[in-house]
């Protein structure tokens, strides 16, 4: 069953402090300006099958109703603002103002009793309200159905959102229509969702199996050797300098054992949120602030992240030790993550407004930057660390979409 995800209930709005602007991305090799903005402005974008499928379904209920245009948009992992995932007839020029267009405070009304979820609204009503946001609109209505979950304690998935430019003539047999195809739609759209869980749950089972594996044989053989090796130490009655010194140098090794060994059983023992990344990040910038009075911020800018289950355990741990940093050594008031795609990359940053002192010392149980490095390094990524006395630090984690190589960890 999908884990039900809650929203950080408090509010979280910087108090006396304001970032300056949002954090920057220059891809490698690139030194910004006008270039980097083209190839940001003219880069592909990305999406997987769900999207791919819902766009099928888009062009054919715009045909089928004779709509101008279609969006859908779903719920993110907070349960705020609702994303636009899919558009057909909609340019990306034009996805601003269908935004628009949705928030507008317009004359809304319910189709009819029999669907009660699809509110039609009148655009040219826009000018009833002070608050309307698009002054100049092609469009002149709009239909909404509500894609509910089957689970009805889960909040909804999201909203099919059909667009005309004419006065149109809705009839009953419009609505059934359209609430036909929000069925369809809530059906796929479960339908990938609870096998991407099926899958990722199956994948978590291995990994917790094999550390399990590990710690019975490994880790406790390890743990007996150093045990001997201390009675060792006191059972040797001559040539003690050189015994000292093997007993150290062997010693040593074990330590070096153990701790990889711990690293990897913590590793196959990651409790991911079986939804995926998106509700695993929310999770621990929840859990970030219900244990720290750092005012923090999440902002996710992909509704759809699929990546490999490898990817994403390398990503969360990535991000939690980021976020442990800034709660040990930053003395910072305020830290944010950002998940994005610019320039063809995946990009995560997690930055903080303390001292700047950017130490990222090994502590038990946490492994620094130079595993945070190993981390990238195993899903063909970087880590961009900047870091300014008195300014704060930023950490900045960045990968290409992962080939069809790449999907195979999830095998």
């Amino acid at each position: 069953m999908q884990k039900q995800i809650f929203p950080i209930e408090e509010d979280i709005e910087p108090r006396g402090f304001s970032w300056v602007r949002e954090p920057d991305f220059t891809p490698p090799g690139d030194d910004g300006g006008v270039d980097a903005c083209l190839a940001h402005e003219f880069s592909l974008p990305r999406g997987g099958d769900l999207k791919s499928l819902l766009e099928v379904f888009l062009e054919n209920i715009v045909n089928t109703v004779n709509a101008t245009a279609g969006i859908v948009q779903l719920t993110p992992p907070d349960g705020r603002d609702l994303k636009i995932i899919s558009s057909t007839g909609v340019s990306l020029a034009l996805q601003t103002e269908a935004e628009n267009c949705i928030e507008m405070n317009c004359v809304t009304k319910q189709a009819t009793p029999k669907h009660p979820h699809i509110q039609l609204a009148d655009l040219r009503s826009r000018n009833l309200s002070p608050h309307a946001r698009c002054d100049t609109c092609r469009f002149v209505s709009r239909i909404s159905a509500q894609l509910d979950a089957s689970n009805t304690t889960l909040p909804p998935l999201g909203t099919l959102t059909l667009f005309f430019d004419q006065d149109a003539k809705i009839t009953l047999q419009t609505l059934d229509t359209i609430a036909a195809f929000a069925k369809i739609l809530n059906s796929t759209i479960e339908h990938i969702q609870i096998n991407r869980e099926a899958k990722r749950v199956e994948l978590l089972k291995e990994r917790v199996e094999i550390a399990n594996d590990i710690h019975d044989s490994v880790a406790q053989t390890l743990t007996y050797a150093r045990m001997k090796i201390s009675l060792l130490r006191g059972a040797i009655p001559s040539d003690i300098e050189r015994a000292k010194k093997y007993i150290n140098d062997l010693d040593d090794a074990l330590d070096i054992g153990q701790r990889n060994t711990r690293k990897l059983i913590t590793d196959h023992r990651c409790e991911l949120n079986h939804s995926g990344l998106p509700a695993a990040l929310h999770d621990l910038i929840n859990e970030f602030h219900s244990h720290h009075s750092i005012a923090i911020e999440y902002h996710n800018h992909l509704i759809d992240l699929e990546l490999p289950l490898e990817y994403e355990i390398q990503v969360y741990h990535i991000v939690l030790e980021a976020l442990t940093n800034i709660a040990r050594h930053s003395g910072a008031s305020h830290a944010r993550l950002f998940v994005e795609q610019r320039f063809g990359y995946y990009v995560f940053t997690i930055e903080d407004n303390g001292s700047g002192a950017c130490t990222f010392t090994p502590v038990e149980g946490h492994y620094g930057m130079k595993i945070m490095q190993e981390r990238a390094t195993r899903i063909g990524g970087k880590i961009d660390v900047r870091s300014t006395a008195g300014l704060g630090t930023q950490v900045q984690l960045f990968f290409t979409q992962p080939s069809l190589d790449g999907n195979t960890l999830n095998e």
